[in-house]
């Protein structure tokens, strides 16, 4: 009996770093993957602009009363 007294204290503790630790390691992995959403959707966004913007630069053929 007196072991389980002498280690419980350390496996309590260790066990509290354990948890403490994994949250701490599941909240770092969904804030990557949010910023890496966040980062696709900006991505995609740009890219959008940037077709969007060269069409508007392109050339308009020319209307059927031109012709």
């Amino acid at each position: 009996m007196d072991y389980i007294a002498v280690l419980l204290p350390s496996v309590v503790v260790g066990l509290l770093f354990w948890f403490a630790m994994k949250s701490i390691f599941n909240a770092d992995k969904a804030e990557r993957q949010a910023e890496a959403r966040a980062q696709a959707e900006a991505d995609a966004q740009a890219e959008a602009d940037a077709q969007r913007a060269a069409g508007d630069d392109s050339p308009e053929p020319p209307a059927e009363s031109d012709k």
